[in-house]
């Protein structure tokens, strides 16, 4: 019966220790990605939108190239919003959008990215907000989950209307990103 005793307390302990190391690498490798965000990544994060922020079907209409806009949204209108390994992630509005997870009796497995809604719905209710650094390059960072950003999330953008939008296809250089509730 010691016997027992003495290897039921071992392994006990020896689950503890590496749970405990577990738990210090994770904590750590959570630091260093948080230490190796770029400094124009983490200043979008620091900076305010400005102004009042307009619906992205309201704005596209009549946005171009160069002006200056503030955007809210929520980060939906694909199943895969993020843009892998970039600065980059898809915004739908909610005045035309509606996640699947909103709907009654819906139990979809990826409730953003609005398979109920139009294909013409997406296209009048999304815009790619993107981060660029000084040559206007889309930095090579992966957004989610920087600054507690994730699918379905409420933002408050402003930026830049970039190079190439139109009103198919709104892109926005953010200048300022801030979740809202």
């Amino acid at each position: 019966m010691k016997m027992k005793t003495a290897c039921l307390t071992f392994v006990t302990a020896v689950l503890l220790v590496s749970c405990d190391k577990k738990e210090t690498a994770i904590t750590a490798n959570t630091d260093v990605a948080a230490q190796t965000q770029s400094a124009a990544l983490t200043a979008v994060f620091a900076a305010s939108p400005v102004g009042e922020p307009k619906a992205i079907h309201r704005i596209r209409a009549t946005a171009k190239p160069g002006d200056e806009i503030t955007v809210s949204g929520r980060i939906m209108g694909n199943a895969n919003p993020f843009v892998d390994s970039r600065a980059a992630f898809i915004l739908g509005d909610p005045e035309v959008l509606t996640a699947c997870n909103e709907r009654p009796g819906d139990n979809c497995d990826t409730p953003w990215d609005n398979c109920c809604d139009s294909p013409e719905d997406k296209k009048r209710g999304t815009a790619t907000l993107q981060i660029v650094d000084a040559n206007g390059r889309v930095l090579k960072e992966p957004l989610e989950g920087v600054a507690g950003i994730k699918k379905l999330a409420n933002l408050t953008v402003t930026g830049i209307v970039a190079e190439g939008s139109s009103r198919d296809l709104l892109i926005i250089n953010a200048k300022a990103i801030q979740s809202t509730p």
